[in-house]
């Protein structure tokens, strides 16, 4: 017959056992179908050993000297106990965290059984799952999206990426979209200042009706020699229509616009309700993102502007270089010209933004969708922290644009001259697909200025409100000698 008080001893060490080994705080880990357990100091087990020797002799003694009270065959039966008793629980243990461990049925375990195009939807889904800021993913069953477009048989890779970009577009953020390959080389060759096409020598924007216009045109290429003029709305380039209601980019535009060198292109614009076609050769253009001059403002005397067309990796050195000329040549102040700069290379605007900030100012703040913050300083002082500037900007400012902007007004280094900015505070990265099938761009994080702020859908507001319309290439028309004060009076 088997003894009642010796079942209720093994119940409770069983019982505590699993509880031990349940609610450690090491790590469990599974190379293989094999389970270790990382233990790096004396776990509760040993505290129940010595627990059940305590309740037998109920004396004072040191533990070890208890366990010798204990005849040697009550010692033998408790050692075996719980040798058995732990093999049991690491068995089920393992059981438990192999099953948890395991793919869950709509996200890898079929993914070997997959068709490239398969392969190439289910990439994406993991690329935004991996790094989408916004975790509930629009209210969207995303990991049912995936058993729907994963699934699916399809006849070729064009209609793998249709699904690609159906799938990511129920997100609802029209930054997070699938790139097709042309347009992801595009981006990527812009933003790092490596773009080798031809092109007709038109920098694109958005303008308040959400239409794609020609925010500025260079001097010497194809379509200033055209006919082409700032403000013209991009209604048809090489046969695909642009007039959507705002859903086109400049990027869409851009890489219809670009092509081989001596290629024609159709021009479709728009100028005060004239409907004009154009004819172009495509012909190399180098990109000047970053121009100066020299103009004359009464009260102030000279005063260097320098027009930031985009922000990437190099605009900073650009940015230095082109302050240096510009103080040789004898300016007492600046303008930073940031009007319809839809932004960039976060990095860039930071940079750029450090080169008139002291040591250890916020430039801006990082969070991603964990919560986790970035702080970003300055590291060392910039090249001029004393000198009068003024940052002109109009709706179309946004992003990069906006983190530069709010740096350097919410330190109290310039005056912000212009209307209100577009508003853009959220942060994007711009992730490849295998086999050249494009990439996603994945909204990862939002960004708040040196204050704190979350300017998204809300932009930043100007310190005076100037008109926007003057020319290019004549900044300070749109400014007052008032305007230009020294950083403390700010």
């Amino acid at each position: 017959m088997v003894n009642p008080q010796r079942l209720r001893c093994i119940a409770l060490l069983s019982i505590a056992t699993l509880s031990c080994l349940a609610s450690s705080s090491e790590a469990f880990v599974a190379p293989g179908l094999t389970l270790q357990r990382r233990i790096s100091r004396p776990t509760r087990v040993s505290m129940i050993q010595k627990d059940a020797t305590t309740a037998t002799t109920r004396g004072n003694d040191h533990p070890d000297q208890r366990m010798t009270l204990l005849s040697p065959a009550t010692r033998t039966w408790i050692r075996q106990l719980l040798t058995q008793t732990l093999s049991v629980a690491v068995l089920s243990l393992n059981i438990f965290f192999l099953s948890s461990l395991a793919p869950l049925p709509a996200a890898a375990s079929d993914y070997g059984s997959l068709t490239p195009e398969q392969k190439a939807v289910a990439e994406a889904w993991r690329l935004v799952d991996n790094s989408f800021l916004d975790r509930t993913f629009n209210g969207q069953d995303w990991f049912q999206l995936r058993e729907t477009y994963v699934h699916k048989k399809y006849k070729s890779m064009d209609e793998a990426r249709t699904a690609i970009d159906t799938m990511v577009s129920q997100l609802g953020d029209k930054y997070t979209r699938y790139l097709p390959p042309a347009k992801y080389q595009s981006i990527v060759d812009t933003a790092t200042g490596t773009l080798k096409l031809a092109g007709v020598g038109v920098e694109i924007s958005v303008n308040k009706q959400g239409s794609v216009v020609a925010a500025d045109v260079e001097p010497s290429g194809p379509a200033k020699a055209g006919g082409i003029q700032p403000l013209d709305v991009f209604l048809e380039v090489d046969g695909t229509r642009f007039d959507d209601g705002g859903k086109s980019t400049p990027d869409d535009v851009a890489i219809k616009l670009r092509g081989p060198e001596g290629s024609k292109v159709g021009v479709v614009m728009e100028r005060d309700g004239t409907i004009i076609d154009y004819i172009l050769t495509r012909a190399p253009i180098k990109i000047t993102a970053v121009k100066s001059y020299i103009s004359n403002v009464g009260g102030v005397g000279k005063v260097g502007v320098i027009r930031i067309k985009s922000f990437s990796g190099t605009t900073s050195a650009t940015v230095a270089d082109e302050y240096s000329s510009l103080k040789k040549k004898g300016a007492q102040a600046y303008v930073i010209d940031v009007r319809g700069n839809p932004g960039g290379l976060l990095p860039g605007g930071v940079d750029t933004a450090a080169l008139f900030l002291e040591e250890n100012k916020p430039v801006v703040f990082v969070v991603n969708k964990k919560g986790v913050v970035d702080a970003q300083s300055t590291l060392a002082t910039g090249i001029d922290t004393e000198s009068p500037i003024v940052v002109l900007v109009d709706s179309g400012t946004a992003s990069a644009a906006e983190v530069f902007t709010a740096a350097l007004k919410e330190n109290g280094r310039v005056t912000v001259a212009g209307e209100k900015t577009f508003g853009k505070g959220i942060v994007q990265t711009i992730r490849p697909l295998a086999d050249n099938n494009g990439g996603v761009a994945i909204t990862v994080a939002r960004y708040e200025t040196p204050q704190h702020h979350d300017i998204n859908k809300q932009g930043i507001p100007v310190d005076e409100a100037t008109p926007v319309d003057c020319p290019k290439d004549d900044a300070t028309a749109c400014l007052k000698g008032s305007l230009f004060k020294k950083p403390q009076q700010v």
